[in-house]
């Protein structure tokens, strides 16, 4: 197939590109060259091998196409000189070995600093007590909280191979924010942490110092690397929000969605990213005034987390004494949670304020479902303290244990769905395209009349 297009010329990239080369012809010269990704799919997704071992076939492979493309494609063209074709072959592989010799410099002394961050980090023990810094710079809040991990993540991550920077940042960041997160009230599913802290620990690598794919990009494009890195990390900022969405609206998730749902929350979220994106990079229909970009912003917040308008509509949960806990208990739906506030102390004796979503467990009255949670409460006027939590039961696995107060119980109410805030969301979004279109179809009866 790409014996039949013509070899493609070579550009100087002193030149200035005046015209974009075709696409299918550039393709097809090209085809052969996904045959060695293939290899490495192959084996590592067939044959099993690590990722070294299936790295180095891909190149021995690579070589041999190297070698022998120009023979068999002069072949195939009818004009083959065997001997001189076979000699240009191994021409372009000693260039492609010098040229990529040349490219892994930066690369390797990229790998070098990092090592040494690395080394730092777990040699000393630093990450050991990343929650206890972080617990202290963020006061307790929540976004502080979120944000710092952030950071934190991001330097953990420099230098690190996908794997390796996943099982450091979920091993060491994400128990930071469940625990301290739900000290602060967030409780979201295992999952979006992990996500959260992987999407800025894969970060890491456009982000300078170290940020190795941007290295590996300037040295491809023969830009310089530390520009590259800065723009590379610019537009990443502009997917920040991103992973904190996944921990106020796991619906992006599709957590506990069905398959309508999910197809809906599927197309809004898109909806939402590129509304996010024209808002963001200043243009839309026509270039943004600055507070139509605002009003992008607000209409894609509103669409990726419809929820936080509603709260502020309606509270979801109603404040229930903890005198009441077995009552509540008794009378929420199938299905639900009760969101319980509790205090007492850690395994090591210090106070500890944290909250628990339990799940309301089967049974027909408010005893059958606390026999069912495994725990028994002594009720002290308006105190309602834990006396025994059964092993193994559903509220051991939960976190109660003896003695602790259950000082705040919150029940959900009946109120609409949180969708409904899409509605005055896309009656904004539809205002801005209206004044982009009405200046767009101005602009040019205004430049005739100047």
């Amino acid at each position: 197939l790409g014996a039949k297009y013509p070899e493609l010329e070579l550009d100087d990239p002193t030149s200035q590109v005046l015209t974009l080369p075709q696409t299918r012809p550039t393709v097809m010269v090209g085809l052969h060259y996904i045959l060695p990704v293939i290899v490495l799919v192959w084996c590592l997704m067939v044959e099993r091998l690590s990722p070294g071992l299936s790295a180095f076939w891909a190149t021995v492979f690579m070589i041999f196409i190297i070698v022998t493309q120009r023979p068999i494609i002069a072949a195939f063209r009818q004009r083959s000189k065997l001997a001189e074709d076979i000699k240009e072959g191994f021409m372009d592989l000693w260039d492609g070995l010098v040229t990529g010799a040349r490219n892994m410099i930066g690369i390797g002394i990229a790998t070098a600093a990092a090592g040494i961050i690395v080394g730092a980090v777990s040699q000393t023990g630093v990450g050991l007590v990343l929650a206890d810094v972080v617990e202290i710079l963020s006061m307790g809040n929540l976004m502080l909280i979120l944000l710092l991990t952030a950071v934190l993540s991001l330097i953990l991550g420099m230098g690190l191979p996908t794997t390796a920077n996943y099982i450091v940042v979920s091993a060491l960041l994400a128990p930071v924010i469940v625990t301290l997160g739900q000290q602060s009230g967030l409780i979201v599913p295992l999952i979006a942490v992990h996500l959260f802290v992987f999407y800025f620990g894969i970060m890491a690598d456009v982000t300078p110092p170290v940020g190795l794919a941007s290295f590996a990009a300037a040295a491809v494009s023969g830009g310089d690397p530390l520009r590259t890195g800065f723009q590379a990390f610019y537009y990443s900022l502009r997917t920040a929000a991103l992973p904190f969405l996944f921990i106020f609206n796991t619906d992006l998730l599709l957590i506990d969605v069905g398959w309508i749902q999910g197809i809906v929350i599927f197309i809004i979220a898109t909806i939402a990213m590129l509304i996010f994106a024209a808002g963001t990079q200043g243009f839309m229909i026509a270039r943004n005034r600055w507070y139509e970009s605002i009003l992008l912003l607000l209409v894609a917040f509103t669409l990726f987390r419809p929820g936080f308008w509603m709260d502020r509509i309606h509270d979801p949960y109603q404040s229930v004494p903890p005198a009441q806990f077995v009552q509540a208990l008794g009378e929420v739906d199938d299905g639900s949670n009760l969101r319980v506030q509790i205090s007492g102390e850690d395994a090591f004796g210090d106070p500890l304020t944290t909250y628990i979503l339990v799940p309301v467990p089967r049974g027909d009255t408010p005893e059958e479902r606390m026999q069912e949670l495994g725990m028994e409460l002594v009720i002290d006027g308006d105190q309602a303290i834990v006396d025994f939590v059964e092993f193994g039961s559903l509220a051991a696995d939960l976190g109660f244990d003896f003695d602790q107060e259950i000082i705040e119980v919150s029940a959900p109410v009946d109120r609409w769905a949180k969708e409904w805030m899409w509605v005055p969301g896309f009656l904004v979004f539809g205002l801005v395209v209206l004044l982009q279109r009405r200046r767009r179809n101005q602009q040019p009866a205004s430049t005739a009349t100047a």
